[in-house]
């Protein structure tokens, strides 16, 4: 096991982290931005180090400062949570060449899937499943009006880097193939550096799917069910449940053992996700991501098993603590997540929290870094914490769900859990009824 690790992120994934840090009995170290100084994580750890100035590019995302501050202070692991460096390659590769292990996937894994044409052509060698599309980047217009034309209207162009939607326009027919081209190529290079793009069929009304793989590094890997992360806006993902109303047993068992058997052949090592889009009972492959999910949490609720403890663990050499028939699925869980923005105009709120109560009871759990005279700094994400709720049921797990959230009390601030309170007494929702472009389409035709 390691002796020490640093946890290299922020807000309510390092007090996650963090926690299981003190279960597994490994003292941890947080870094954090001046900003950040008052944060929950940084009051309870064992040690903290300042990193730098709030501006993520000074502090987060600063590897040279990461490093230094785990040879001060010992931490011969880290632990990147999601967002900021957790899929760096070049992160990784550089704490290894100090000795440092990094508790995720190799370098050449998160390399391997963190470009889309790449990971597409490899999850087809793999044998899961992909959509139909270009076999690399489109760069030309000829080519873009060749290849949507021989995949069929409409067509999705997308960036190879990057995600979050941005790099990403749909072309209905040949008249729009060139500016849609065009502008995705524009808008990926602002966004990542890099303008390449690439071309799928456009699906109707999917919904988007996630299969939770874990593996060893030596060729054992498991499936821990799958995760519904339809509703979208901008193509964030709002709510998450575990199981998904749209599938049954026999399609869960059979993608999650493809996905699974797909690991092995890899021989992945850690947690990863592998996100489709589903449409009338076939899976479409979309990207890998390499790392914990914002909604791990779910999976956890209806399997029992803490996926951190999990990652440090095979990190350590340790292996898988759970084969695949070891594991069985209990109930069901939503999870959702509560912004400082504004419910309406989804407008960034930041500042003082000057009233927080978290609802409690059977089945409810908050992950959440903030508190009473906590204040939200501008300068991050607006998320500020996770209700994830389980019940024996979908039915019993929304009836909690209503209850948890008319407890919940955030002042001093808006936040989006109006929204939540308006989607759980929705009937398409109550029925499962929805698919990626539900929220949007619901948002846009809410009466002001």
């Amino acid at each position: 096991m390691v002796s020490k690790i640093l946890i290299a992120n922020r807000g309510e994934i390092a007090l996650r982290v963090l926690r299981a840090c003190k279960e597994l009995g490994i003292p941890c170290v947080v870094v954090h931005s001046t900003a950040d100084a008052d944060a929950m994580h940084v009051r309870l750890a064992d040690e903290s180090v300042c990193i730098g100035p709030p501006p993520s590019r000074d502090s987060y995302l600063n590897i040279h400062q990461i490093v230094a501050a785990c040879e001060i202070t010992g931490a011969d692991a880290v632990h990147p949570g999601y967002g900021f460096l957790s899929e760096n390659a070049k992160f990784a590769e550089i704490l290894e060449a100090h000795g440092i292990t990094f508790i995720g996937p190799t370098a050449e894994h998160i390399r391997l899937m963190g470009d889309k044409i790449t990971a597409k052509t490899t999850a087809q060698e793999l044998g899961i499943p992909v959509v139909p599309g270009s076999d690399g980047e489109v760069k030309t217009e000829e080519e873009a009006l060749q290849t949507a034309a021989e995949i069929g209207y409409p067509v999705l162009i997308k960036a190879t880097a990057g995600g979050g939607g941005r790099g990403m326009k749909v072309a209905k027919s040949a008249d729009d193939v060139i500016e849609a081209w065009s502008t995705a190529r524009t808008e990926a290079a602002a966004a990542f550096g890099n303008e390449a793009v690439y071309m799928e069929k456009y699906l109707g009304k999917p919904r988007h799917i996630e299969i939770q793989v874990f593996g060893d590094g030596e060729g054992n890997a498991i499936h821990l069910g799958e995760r519904d992360c339809s509703l979208q806006r901008r193509h964030q993902k709002v709510w998450e449940e575990a199981n998904s109303p749209a599938l049954n047993v026999e399609q869960r068992m059979r993608i999650g053992q493809v996905c699974a058997d797909a690991m092995k052949k890899l021989k992945y090592r850690g947690a990863g996700t592998i996100e489709f889009l589903y449409e009338n009972g076939e899976f479409y492959f979309i990207e890998m991501n390499t790392r914990l999910q914002v909604e791990h949490p779910i999976t956890e609720a209806i399997t029992g098993i803490d996926l951190v403890h999990e990652q440090i663990r095979v990190a350590s050499g340790g292996g898988l603590s759970v084969q695949q028939d070891e594991i069985n699925f209990h109930g069901h869980a939503i999870e959702c997540r509560i912004n400082a923005e504004d419910a309406r105009t989804f407008v960034p709120s930041p500042g003082t929290i000057t009233h927080f109560h978290a609802p409690g009871g059977l089945g409810v759990r908050i992950d959440s870094g903030v508190y009473q005279g906590y204040k939200i700094p501008p300068y991050y994400d607006s998320l500020i914490g996770k209700l994830i709720v389980h019940g024996r049921t979908r039915v019993e797990c929304m009836m909690r769900l209503r209850r948890a959230l008319d407890e919940f009390v955030v002042d001093g601030i808006k936040t989006t859990l109006p929204l939540f309170q308006d989607l759980v007494d929705n009937q398409d929702i109550a029925n499962g009824d929805y698919d990626i472009h539900w929220l949007e389409n619901y948002l846009a035709n809410k009466p002001a």
